[in-house]
């Protein structure tokens, strides 16, 4: 470990750095007045040593997320294990975030329409302009007949950024297009309820979800697309998920996936026999 300070007028910045194994990183940063002709020289505390494995960590998930932002890597195999659309058969895929993600993956989710051609590709974290990039590869290219796109919660979050709800009116609009010009017909699922993100408490969600949420209904009947409204549902009144219905009060449990099934259920059946 290496530590020294520069002075610049009459501020010390002392800096330790930590080598590790391909890695070099800053393990203390301290700012401080620096009497003339003291010495700079201290030592470093435990705690920079101990956090250099952790701030490797963090760079390597960062630089991971960087080389696939939109995550094209999480379902490239299946993808192209899956074929084509198997015969007698409408294929639909669910496309969405940790909410799609999670369905009958996570333990006590339930069983992801079992029997059915219907193809599971959400990914956990995910914002509607990461949905956008990955659109072709998830969706487009599997030929499906039916398309259900559940997405915006984590746009309220902030997951990748700040964004505005026209930010993600837009994405949803670039989604829709795309779907309808490739012979695809669109369901847009209401934005689940959320009273607060655990992982980033005190934005306030509900109104914005709320708010969303009406302008998805009111996109969906203009363009004659299919409008499914989860949100109504599993609302309670303060505009969090209802008692019971949810692991966090973001992500639905068997109970809450159990309420949804038969409404998406209903609103692909209604969007296939459409003209």
């Amino acid at each position: 470990m290496m530590r020294g300070w520069i002075q610049l007028r009459g501020l010390r910045l002392t800096v330790a750095m930590v080598m590790v194994p391909g890695l070099m990183g800053l393990g203390e940063v301290g700012f401080g007045q620096s009497p003339a002709g003291t010495s700079a020289v201290q030592a470093a505390p435990p705690a920079a040593v101990a956090a250099a494995p952790d701030a490797a960590k963090q760079i390597a998930t960062m630089q991971a997320k960087l080389n696939d932002w939109p995550q094209l890597g999480r379902y490239a195999a299946e993808n192209a294990a899956l074929g084509g659309t198997p015969k007698r058969q409408k294929r639909v895929v669910f496309y969405g975030d940790s909410i799609t993600d999670g369905w009958g993956r996570r333990p006590n989710t339930g069983t992801f329409f079992p029997g059915k051609a219907y193809v599971n590709r959400g990914i956990s974290g995910q914002t509607t302009p990461q949905m956008v990039v990955r659109f072709r590869q998830d969706v487009i290219d599997l030929n499906p007949s039916a398309v259900v796109i559940l997405a915006g919660t984590n746009d309220v979050a902030g997951n990748t950024g700040p964004m505005t709800p026209k930010m993600t009116e837009d994405n949803f609009t670039s989604m829709a297009d795309l779907a309808k010009v490739n012979g695809i017909k669109v369901i847009i699922a209401s934005i689940t309820p959320a009273f607060d993100y655990p992982w980033k408490k005190g934005l306030e969600p509900a109104g914005k979800i709320k708010e969303l949420n009406t302008w998805l209904e009111t996109f969906c009947k203009d363009r004659g697309l299919t409008y499914l409204d989860y949100y109504a549902a599993l609302t309670d009144e303060q505009g969090g998920m209802k008692t019971g219905t949810s692991f966090d009060g973001v992500h639905p449990n068997a109970a809450g996936y159990a309420i949804m099934t038969p409404l998406a259920e209903a609103a692909i059946q209604q969007a296939l026999a459409a003209k």
